[in-house]
């Protein structure tokens, strides 16, 4: 089978760098993978769905910018995925992100490509009742399916209701990030994020709660491997503190080596779809303390394979993070049973949910 994967963008985020898993599985059960992004993208990622098995076409050219306006969008969309469709010839496509909107899913059926999957990337909240009314309605009368990252996120949605034609498949640990061979054996030294530094991931809470774990255990280190618009300022609060290190941007293969410093990986998210870092960090065998919130009560067990804290409460993540390095022996528990729970998100079994998925739908023939 052809199928078109269609993104947004090309860039360096979550939704990309499980894209690409998606193309990956998709490639390795036999079938021809196009990826085709509508704006913003760099070499360096389009590059990276190429070495996939991926073609790519990419309707803008890098640092042109998105159109303005709904008339230059659709005129842009139309046309490009209108080339794409005819050059490509897909007998399905996949369209991630639901964006924008729904414009891409209908253009795509207009052009004839008859079986249309989609994916969200996120839980419901970010849609208006109009906004869930029309994916409701695209889910039951155009789509051929619809995909979510998590069951809290699939409810959002679809509230208890079951259907073929709506289903849940947990995101797949990226295949440049191996499983460790070991947990960790010594007692807990080290905290850290991967992360864009932006106040939607509580990156406001780091260094605070840092402070407070210092308090306690001066022994304590922390590693801040991201950049964005909060750096600067994490970096003014840690001002004074020899055991902070900011490493900006990391990617690919490199990240494996900063996960191997961590050894209590925190997502103080205020959103977050899915949790890829947190499942990341596990399988090289990090403790996470996550926040309440999103897909990661689903990905992070509380008290089994890492801790859950309250959101937006700098006060109970510094907690959970003390109660980590005051316990050794829990925390060494936590990190064997962390390695276990990593080992349900490997590729393979992200490629055997992807083809039952298909399979159930019928659109592999």
């Amino acid at each position: 089978m052809r199928v078109l994967v269609c993104i947004p963008c090309l860039l360096t985020g979550g939704t990309e760098v499980q894209t690409l898993s998606l193309v990956e599985a998709l490639v390795s059960l036999g079938h021809t993978v196009a990826t085709v992004c509508y704006f913003e993208s760099t070499p360096e990622m389009a590059a990276r769905y190429r070495a996939a098995g991926s073609e790519v076409y990419c309707l803008s050219a890098p640092g042109s910018g998105r159109p303005v306006g709904v008339a230059k969008t659709l005129r842009h969309l139309w046309g490009g995925l209108k080339r794409t469709v005819r050059e490509f010839k897909p007998d399905a496509a996949h369209v991630q992100y639901m964006a924008p909107g729904a414009i891409p899913i209908l253009i795509l059926r207009a052009l004839g490509v008859r079986r249309v999957l989609a994916t969200t990337h996120t839980a419901a909240d970010i849609y208006s009742p109009r906004g869930l009314q029309v994916i409701r309605f695209l889910t039951n009368r155009v789509l051929s399916g619809f995909q979510c990252i998590t069951h809290r996120a699939e409810e959002s949605y679809f509230g208890p209701e079951k259907s073929p034609r709506h289903f849940t498949i947990y995101n797949s640990l990226p295949s440049h990030i191996g499983i460790a061979d070991r947990p960790r054996r010594g007692n807990p030294v080290t905290v850290g994020v991967v992360s864009r530094l932006e106040h939607i991931k509580g990156m406001d809470m780091v260094v605070p709660a840092f402070r407070q774990l210092l308090a306690a255990h001066p022994e304590a280190r922390l590693i801040v491997a991201g950049d964005g618009s909060m750096r600067a300022r994490m970096e003014r609060e840690a001002e004074g503190l020899a055991n902070v290190e900011f490493l900006g941007r990391v990617q690919g293969e490199d990240l494996t080596a900063v996960y191997d410093r961590i050894d209590v990986l925190l997502m103080p998210s205020r959103s977050e779809g899915f949790g890829l870092t947190a499942i990341e960090g596990m399988a090289r065998g990090c403790v996470p303390v996550v926040a309440d919130t999103g897909g990661l009560p689903e990905v992070v067990t509380d008290g089994s394979t890492g801790l859950i804290h309250k959101p937006e409460n700098v006060d109970d993540l510094a907690r959970q993070i003390i109660h980590v390095f005051d316990d050794g022996e829990k925390f060494r528990a936590l990190s064997a049973a962390a390695l276990e729970r990593a080992a349900l998100f490997t590729p393979a079994q992200y490629r055997l949910r992807i083809k039952e998925w298909l399979d159930k739908l019928g659109v592999t023939s």
